[in-house]
């Protein structure tokens, strides 16, 4: 299975620390080693690499760990493959233009026989079941809302979509639009939020610890997920099976 990482804040904050100690686990203290990707959603864009190297040793990879792009809305994905080649189009994070605005989506888990029909909009590039779940997703939540809808109304939409998918399989994946970012658990997801009294936090995949209350300001928020827990000295939480949680601002809205 791959490797889950998101996160979502309420003013724009790099994710270097934590990408640091999931990088590890592409070949160091795991072996999801068939690819990865990150997206970081700036404004109206988004900044999308993928590579379909070892995160460790990736330079692409190096590049992200030392330099501190800032985002409200970040998915990182490494990959261990379960269908689709080890190829470029098959890394996520899987990237979509709906209502005028870019959707990231990344995927852990493996999907049994989940083909349905596809219209002409919405077409996966590569041959993973990840990106052909996520063009059903997309097709789905342009059928169901006229126009562009609330963060409440889409994760209605999603929790119905989510259940609709997971009986074919796991099912965990994570996805934002810039505005929210949705995280839904079939097996393992973990969530943390960060706000203050910031304190130290330490990696468990890395020597290595900081102490954020010396980089942030009060009214900070900040809110990570990841398929099992980074860091060995803070309190996470896990997703209950078949749980949809949102996230705005840096902390959880449902």
């Amino acid at each position: 299975m791959c490797q889950l990482l998101g996160m979502n804040a309420n003013t724009p904050t790099d994710v270097t620390f934590s990408f640091t100690g999931f990088a590890q686990r592409a070949g160091r203290t795991a072996d999801h080693t068939d690819g990865w990707g990150v997206a970081f959603f700036e404004g109206s864009g988004v900044r999308h690499f993928v590579d379909h190297q070892r995160a460790i040793d990736s330079p692409v990879a190096e590049l992200i760990r030392r330099y501190p792009i800032k985002s409200r809305n970040v998915i990182a994905h490494i990959r261990k493959a379960t269908q689709g080649a080890v190829s470029l189009e098959n890394c996520h994070p899987f990237v979509r233009e709906l209502w005028g605005s870019y959707w990231v989506f990344a995927h852990n888990g493996d999907l049994k026989d989940f083909r349905p029909r596809l219209h002409a909009h919405f077409r996966p590039v590569g041959s993973t079941d990840s990106e052909h779940a996520f063009c059903w997703i997309m097709q789905e939540l342009w059928k169901s809302h006229a126009g562009v809808p609330s963060v409440e109304e889409l994760t209605l939409t999603l929790r119905e979509l989510a259940a609709r998918i997971a009986p074919y399989g796991t099912f965990n994946f994570l996805l934002s639009n810039g505005r929210a970012l949705w995280a839904h658990a079939s097996t393992h997801l973990h969530s943390i939020e960060r706000r203050h009294p910031f304190a130290v936090a330490r990696l468990a995949d890395e020597d290595l610890q900081v102490d954020f209350s010396a980089v942030t300001t009060p009214q900070d928020r900040v809110a990570v997920i990841a398929t099992a827990p980074l860091t060995s000295n803070e309190q996470w939480t896990a997703f209950a099976p078949g749980e949809l949680r949102v996230f705005v601002d840096g902390c959880r809205a449902a």
